[in-house]
């Protein structure tokens, strides 16, 4: 998940409304002077951040104000001479690193104080891709995040997207309250997955009886052509839509997705989970019939005995099925992205599926050779 930081210095009464709107748009931190810690937690459960070199009572102390990292203090001829990754090294707890990037000096310094922190604040006064693509390359595989210094949507979309990976976040810095809603859907839009979905070839359904049947009931609204994708194999999945259509038996619910069988995948992420794993609070995939994945939460998940139909279907050559409850408000999606009843379903219609190329263990991507009938 990328991380949404704000900053938010100056008095309480200038501040608050920005806190608060973060808050409102589930931002992660904000970015505070030491004496406005406590009024923020006040406000609601959000990781506090401020900037010193002793600890105080922030979750994240911020290093390089005020001494090397904003060019305060010339930088050291040699990292080792550097007084913030010596003070990086000797502070217990989370911290964060605080560089403004003026040149090529600078850059090379972050990725020098980014091996002593948890996170990694790089401000750029003049904002260019190239030295964000430079810090992520030179600190793959260490341990820290890198929050980009943002102060639009339109910024915060290219951070996100440097180097396919981007940036693990971005520290928003504005007064206005209407750019920290914009950045809230840049970052959500940056964390949608496409994924390809396909038309698969309805071979068989029928009536198998009694079963138990999983309904997943989220926090978030889906809209038509949105749901799940389920499957009784993790080498296909069919994309199961929510009930988000009124229909004569009963009122429009788009919260939730009739999923199916207790024993089916559901593909979260890039994993699988069994659909009877499912409990309130985990995050789930909402999938849109172009294929566009996002993150939800599981407001409950219920399991009941229903009538079951067995569902099977041909994709390039590849034979996946499914169970779900058998009635008229459980539907499937169409090749033309419509969604139709499985009650109505027949031999020869196509649906749209979504295939993997590889195994899975413990719901994992494997490369091995599993047969699941």
């Amino acid at each position: 998940m990328k991380e949404k930081w704000l900053m938010a210095q100056g008095s309480w009464e200038e501040i608050k409304p920005r806190i608060t709107t973060a808050l409102e748009s589930g931002f992660d931190c904000v970015l505070v002077d030491k004496e406005n810690i406590d009024r923020v937690r006040e406000l609601g459960g959000i990781k506090v951040a401020s900037f010193g070199s002793e600890r105080g009572a922030e979750d994240i102390l911020v290093i390089g104000k005020g001494g090397e990292g904003d060019g305060s203090i010339a930088l050291p001829k040699n990292q080792n001479g550097s007084l913030d990754n010596a003070l990086a090294k000797s502070v217990s707890g989370a911290k964060a690193g605080y560089v403004v990037i003026v040149n090529k000096r600078y850059e090379e310094f972050a990725v020098e104080l980014g091996r002593s922190v948890d996170y990694l604040l790089v401000i750029g006064t003049d904002w260019k891709v190239i030295p964000l693509e430079n810090m992520i390359a030179g600190l793959q595989g260490v341990k820290v995040k890198i929050i980009s210094g943002v102060k639009t949507a339109e910024e915060a979309t290219l951070a996100l997207a440097t180097l396919e990976t981007g940036s693990d976040g971005v520290l928003l810095d504005t007064t206005d309250i209407s750019e920290i809603k914009r950045v809230q859907k840049a970052v959500e839009q940056s964390e949608q997955e496409r994924l390809e979905l396909i038309p698969g070839k309805v071979t068989l359904v029928k009536s198998v009886g009694m079963g138990d049947r999983v309904c997943v009931d989220t926090a978030n609204m889906m809209a038509v052509g949105e749901g799940m994708l389920i499957g009784s194999q993790a080498k296909g999945f069919f994309l199961v839509h929510s009930e988000s259509e009124d229909s004569p038996y009963v009122a429009a619910r788009p919260f939730r997705v009739n999923a199916g069988a207790v024993h089916a995948y559901i593909r979260v992420g890039e994993k699988t989970r069994y659909l009877s794993e499912l409990k309130s609070g985990d995050e789930v995939t909402i999938v849109s019939k172009e294929g566009e994945a996002r993150p939800a939460v599981v407001g409950r998940a219920k399991i009941e005995k229903r009538p079951m139909i067995l569902i099977e279907a041909e994709a390039e050559g590849v034979r996946i099925s499914t169970l779900l409850q058998n009635a008229e408000t459980i539907k499937l999606v169409s090749a033309q992205g419509k969604p139709v009843a499985v009650t109505e379903l027949k031999a020869g219609d196509e649906v749209l599926v979504h295939l993997e190329e590889s195994a899975r263990h413990f719901g994992m991507k494997i490369e091995e050779s599993i047969v699941e009938k």
